[in-house]
Parts: structure tokens; C-alpha cells; sequence
């Protein structure tokens, strides 16, 4: 059995990002002339704070994560958004690196392997997984298929979905995930997110607020 902590990688997003929204943008009011090397910032600055935030519905951000299928449960009700996420059905689990099961750390994980060691809430986590793990894989000994077997696995287990939604979209993931009414697992995947997006698009991204 492995356990893991969960992470995001962003793998795509739209080239010139801003640029292109404020090409996007200005066709609205005809001033393109206005378009300057760097004028794109401060114009998607302002038309967002305006809350003309259609515009920003032009550029796209896919992301990939690893969490585990509690999170994905909750990421796949935004519905502005495209999904491809690993399959329970398909994957057989006895057939990865040394045959066994990856499992996704719960976000109370301490951060010390020593801490863990000693802690009683891990020590009931750890068996459980391992219990989840032994069973599946005997189920598959047993003749049964995947798509049988994996009745057994429980939400802990580590899956991988990749996301694409327009910065719009993602805004509204944001405002809801990383509030802090959501639910901590989800909240501590998407906050390193939105640091990043920030640190990327400011100009979309930095008026997000976590209420």
C-alpha cells in the first residue's frame, strides 16, 4: 500500500491569456486602437472589476489533479467544465508497481512521518486501507473483474482527473472550494491552485476572495 499527498499540475492553458481577452474585450466597444503591448493587463483588470466577466470566458486553463474520488466527487458538479478522470472500471489495481493500491493522505495527515507513527487516527486510517487493499486484490484472485472488485475500494483511494473550464469557471470553483465553509480536503488542494493562478493572471485572478 502507498500513501500520498494530493497535488495539481497545470498542464495547459491558453497562450497569451490576456492579450487575447482584451482583443476579445474591446471588440465591444470598438477600441481596439487602444491596444498597446501592455495594455492588456489593466483592460482585463478593469473589465473584470466591472463584472464584465464574460470576456473572460475566452481563455481556458486545464488542470491535473491528484486527490481522491471524495474531491473528484465534488470537482464534477461544476458543470461549466470538461472531464476526463481515471476509472475504478478499467484500472486494474493488482497490475501497478508492485501491485498494490495508492491512497490519498486525509488533510489531517500530520506533517511528520514521526508524528504519524505515533498518532491513533492514522494507525485506524492505515489499517483500514490496508484491509481495502487485501480484500480488492483477493476478490481479483478470486476471478473477479475490476469493475467487480472495485465495490470494495474505498474514497480514499488516489485518482487522477484532468479539468479544463474558462477562467470564469474557475474563478467560481475557487470562490467555492477554497472558502473556508468547503470541505478541508478539497480546500487544501485548490488553495496552492489559486496561489498559482494569481501569481499568473492577477489581472483575473487576484480579486478571488477566500471568505
Amino acid at each position: 500500500m502507498n500513501q500520498i499527498p494530493q497535488s495539481h499540475t497545470i498542464i495547459g492553458a491558453t497562450p497569451s491569456a490576456l492579450e487575447l481577452i482584451e482583443i476579445a474585450g474591446r471588440v465591444c466597444y470598438k477600441s481596439e486602437k487602444n491596444i498597446t503591448p501592455d495594455s492588456a493587463s489593466s483592460f482585463v483588470r478593469m473589465v473584470s472589476n466591472s463584472g464584465h466577466e464574460s470576456v473572460i470566458e475566452h481563455a481556458v486553463l486545464t488542470v491535473r489533479f491528484i486527490t481522491n474520488r471524495g474531491v473528484t466527487h465534488e470537482l464534477v458538479r461544476h458543470r461549466l467544465a470538461s472531464y476526463s478522470q481515471e476509472s475504478t472500471r478499467y484500472v486494474n489495481y493488482s497490475k501497478t508497481p508492485h501491485g498494490t493500491i495508492t491512497f490519498i493522505r486525509p488533510h489531517w495527515w500530520p506533517t511528520q512521518d514521526s508524528q504519524a507513527a505515533v498518532d491513533p487516527r492514522c494507525k485506524i486510517w492505515l489499517e483500514h486501507m490496508l484491509g481495502a487493499e487485501r480484500n480488492y486484490l483477493e476478490m481479483l484472485n478470486l476471478g473477479m473483474k475490476p469493475q467487480d472488485a472495485r465495490d470494495l475500494l474505498p474514497i480514499g483511494i488516489k485518482t487522477e482527473i484532468v479539468v479544463t473550464a474558462n477562467f470564469r469557471e474557475w474563478k467560481h470553483i475557487f470562490k467555492m472550494r477554497c472558502s473556508k465553509a468547503a470541505h478541508p480536503q478539497i480546500r487544501t488542494l485548490m488553495l496552492p491552485l489559486l496561489a498559482q493562478c494569481v501569481e499568473y493572471w492577477p489581472a483575473v485572478f487576484n480579486t478571488v476572495e477566500v471568505v
